[in-house]
């Protein structure tokens, strides 16, 4: 009986361990970073279009990630989209950085791209990207195309 239970035992030892290495994989593949991290600061950016943009998205700089898209509104008044973006401390931006919304690949996930701009004031929480440009929407690129042959 001793025999059987030291067998039982390592392969419930072994099934929690690969569901232990399973998680930490899942949360590798999909980025998750802890909850309550407050070392960001948020700014906001409008857009005319969002396309297929999602809370949580990463913000880039140079291809590095500096931030994650926090939040997607609409202003009523305008009827832009509004774009809250946390912004890591350790990346002091210049107040005249632009905003792209960039697609990853030919039909890849978007994610917002940052341009710095030459500015000696810096962005800093609740502060405005007044340079943006939308996503491009695929769908109007080939109605373009499209109209244009029949020219």
């Amino acid at each position: 009986m001793s025999e059987n239970r030291k067998l039982e035992f390592t392969v419930g030892l072994f099934v929690a361990m690969g569901l232990l290495a399973f998680f930490i994989l899942a949360m590798r593949v999909s980025d998750v970073t802890p909850l309550g991290d407050s070392d960001t600061y948020t700014v906001q950016a409008r857009f005319q279009n969002v396309g297929g943009l999602y809370v949580r998205a990463p913000v880039t700089l140079s291809g590095v990630r500096v931030g994650r898209v926090a939040s997607i509104g609409l202003d009523p008044i305008t009827f832009e989209a509004v774009v809250g973006l946390a912004i890591d401390q350790r990346y002091q931006l210049p107040t005249d950085t632009s905003a792209s919304i960039l697609t990853a690949g030919v039909v890849g996930e978007q994610y917002i791209g940052l341009e710095p701009g030459g500015m000696d004031e810096y962005l800093s929480e609740g502060s405005e990207i007044i340079l943006t440009q939308s996503a491009l929407v695929l769908e109007r690129l080939i109605g373009r195309v499209l109209t244009s042959i029949d020219e």
